[in-house]
């Protein structure tokens, strides 16, 4: 079995790759929900979403995010009556967000919504969300304090950060079978998913870096970083934000003792006797998963190092 820590597109893609190189009943995925909001009077998963519909074959893969052939009427409408319209959502999209916010509202848990929407739509590895509690990662910036979300996508990144915060994180619990999946794992895999906002939320959970920290010998991370610099998302702003070194060896450093191996692009290669200094495996490959064919090559050879 092998268990995966995962954000939003970067390990959706790298996902991808990993289901057609292993048996994907083998697979359980553990979501990020400290990007989950409510607009609308909706609960919005987008980290889970994205994944979800990613391995659904659904996804809109030139924007990163929603279902392809997606139509926006509602939204339209919406802003017709004066709503905030600044987070995109399609229509396909917000029948989830509606299914969701409705099994919430009976008392439903994440953990089971997600399953339910997984096996709906024809997914085939387990995806657990983080937490079953709410847990919201908070940017702090020079403007005041936002939700991820209103950083990322109603600001386009542009406040200065100052910091970041896992609000309601210190009494949140890992959702069932998330400790075990790490426990069990023959493997565990860290995508090149953003190290501050989509790992390290799911690290923050009570119980979740120490169970990763007793597998330490089985974990292999892929860095969201190349050259200095993001392919998508902030996370490159976000680790010169809290001390760390926009760079691979940033990132191998964030993880520090939690990884047994590290994969950095080929681009980066200067870069992996530093990171063996710090008495972790490295290989460079290419990590820009521009296809079918680099996705899987990437997952294969991650898979090999476990």
């Amino acid at each position: 079995m092998i268990t995966v820590l995962a954000g939003g597109v970067g390990a959706a893609k790298f996902l991808q790759g990993l289901v057609e190189v292993v048996d994907p009943r083998e697979v359980i995925i553990i979501g990020n929900t400290g990007d989950d909001i409510d607009l609308h009077g909706l609960h919005i998963s987008p980290d889970l979403d994205i994944v979800t519909y990613t391995l659904a074959g659904l996804h809109h893969a030139d924007q990163g995010w929603g279902i392809q052939g997606d139509t926006f009427h509602t939204l339209e409408m919406l802003g017709r009556y004066g709503h905030s319209t600044w987070f995109n959502l399609g229509d396909y999209d917000l029948a989830t967000h509606i299914h969701r916010s409705a099994r919430l509202r009976h008392g439903w848990s994440l953990s089971a919504i997600t399953d339910e929407i997984r096996q709906a739509l024809g997914v085939v590895p387990h995806i657990l969300p983080m937490t079953n509690q709410r847990a919201e990662t908070k940017i702090v910036t020079d403007e005041g304090v936002l939700h991820f979300q209103e950083y990322l996508v109603q600001r386009r990144t542009e406040p200065a950060v100052r910091g970041v915060v896992y609000e309601g994180i210190e009494v949140a619990r890992p959702a069932p079978g998330v400790c075990e999946a790490i426990q069990k794992a023959d493997g565990i895999i860290i995508p090149p998913s953003n190290p501050i906002v989509s790992i390290g939320t799911i690290l923050a959970v009570p119980g979740v870096h120490q169970a990763l920290a007793a597998r330490r010998g089985r974990v292999v991370a892929v860095s969201p970083i190349v050259r200095g610099a993001t392919l998508k998302g902030p996370a490159d702003k976000l680790m010169v934000a809290l001390g760390y070194e926009a760079s691979a060896l940033g990132v191998a450093r964030y993880y520090g003792t939690l990884l047994d191996a590290f994969v950095l692009d080929t681009l980066d290669q200067p870069l992996e006797e530093p990171v063996r200094r710090l008495d972790i495996r490295v290989r460079a490959l290419n990590t820009i998963m521009s296809g079918p064919a680099e996705r899987q090559a990437l997952a294969k050879a991650v898979v090999e190092m476990l």
